[in-house]
């Protein structure tokens, strides 16, 4: 027995074997990296801006910037602004202020 050469499996087998990572147990997807709550970010499904408040349940909290109801996303969805987009952001935010300084709603 020790004198019998080892056969390879034939070259159609080999073929058919799947390269790559191999799929988690239960059909779970390995998971996105989470934004931080207080993050300026950009819901691509219902094309909105709004920071993160929250992740619970698997949906992402987002809140519009200037304040309103908050809404819930997918992670895989939820992108982080880009550098143009958080400058346009910050101003909104800063003109936002200066406006409710003016009011006198703030100090």
């Amino acid at each position: 027995m020790s004198s019998e050469k080892r056969q390879e499996a034939p070259l159609a087998s080999r073929e058919n074997r799947t390269t790559g990572p191999t799929p988690r147990p239960g059909g779970a997807e390995p998971e996105t990296t989470r934004l931080p709550v207080g993050r300026p970010a950009y819901d691509t499904r219902r094309e909105r801006r709004g920071v993160v408040m929250d992740h619970q349940d698997g949906f992402v909290w987002l809140r519009p910037e200037g304040g309103g109801t908050e809404w819930t996303a997918r992670p895989g969805d939820v992108r982080p602004l880009n550098v143009r987009e958080a400058a346009e952001a910050l101003m909104w935010a800063r003109v936002a202020r200066a406006n409710a300084r003016s009011r006198g709603e703030v100090l």
